[in-house]
């Protein structure tokens, strides 16, 4: 979707739920918050509707109050607040129905208000809070190391047993995942303000180009060789993190599971 058109349905969006009196809040987040990139064509709309209490299933159910209604193809309840939506131009929107209590559930990093009409903003700054201390405390880097070694170990197996698909995922998903978390914990870069701290593969590689380069690249080689030189990252970058145990666990992996 091109950017007026993606701002024109913004605009239509709180114009719509403006004239629901049961509508108290729009909160804007993502790429539609405006606030650590800006939207491009690829870029869906997230937001969350904060209603009046009982009015929840309502618009969870009877999405009328959408923008162009008439031409959604998909739609569907994800969570028990959020649900999914796609348009017959292929435009994508994920959106989460809340009242004022059941908001706190939600995790928020960049956010822009649209509508207000019951002081949300110190609410959405307290989730913000709440938020940013839970993802900088997810895990401590011995737990992340050891479920970074584990998953290799899961998935190693399961490739030589021929679970070649369930593998990928717990190499090149799971494991890189811890990976990531721990790179980006142990790094303390100005620049990581601009990484999601909800999805830590989400823009590394425009914050660690040359890292992201080479971890795209094992990305395409076979399962062992990516578990091997996701090993050899860890202990390039990390090489102090990493305890007696851990290096002993590491060594069994490459004697047992990667010879």
């Amino acid at each position: 979707m091109k950017l007026n058109k993606y701002e024109k349905f913004t605009d239509n969006l709180k114009e719509k739920l403006l004239n629901y009196n049961q509508v108290t809040g729009l909160v804007a987040v993502g790429s539609m918050s405006k606030k650590d990139h800006l939207p491009d064509e690829w870029s869906d709309h997230d937001f969350f509707v904060i209603v009046k209490s009982g009015y929840q299933k309502y618009f969870r159910e009877n999405l009328s109050w959408l923008p162009d209604f008439e031409n959604i193809l998909l739609s569907f309840q994800e969570t028990d607040h959020g649900l999914k939506v796609f348009y017959n131009n292929g435009h994508l929107i994920e959106f989460a129905v809340f009242d004022q209590e059941e908001l706190f559930l939600a995790k928020i990093n960049y956010y822009r208000i649209l509508i207000d009409k019951a002081n949300i903003k110190k609410n959405i700054e307290k989730i913000k809070d709440k938020t940013t201390i839970q993802t900088s405390s997810y895990s401590d880097n011995e737990l992340l190391i050891e479920q970074f070694i584990t998953n290799l170990v899961v998935g190693i197996g399961r490739y030589n047993r021929g679970e070649i698909i369930s593998a990928h995922q717990f190499v090149k998903t799971s494991a890189l995942k811890k990976l990531l978390l721990l790179i980006e914990k142990n790094n303390d870069l100005d620049k990581n303000i601009i990484l999601d701290n909800l999805d830590p593969l989400r823009r590394f590689e425009f914050v660690y180009p040359e890292l992201g380069a080479e971890i795209n690249n094992l990305l395409l080689k076979p399962i062992p060789k990516a578990a091997e030189e996701l090993l050899n990252i860890l202990e390039r970058e990390l090489p102090e993190e990493i305890k007696i145990k851990q290096e002993k666990s590491i060594n069994i992996i490459f004697e047992k599971y990667l010879k």
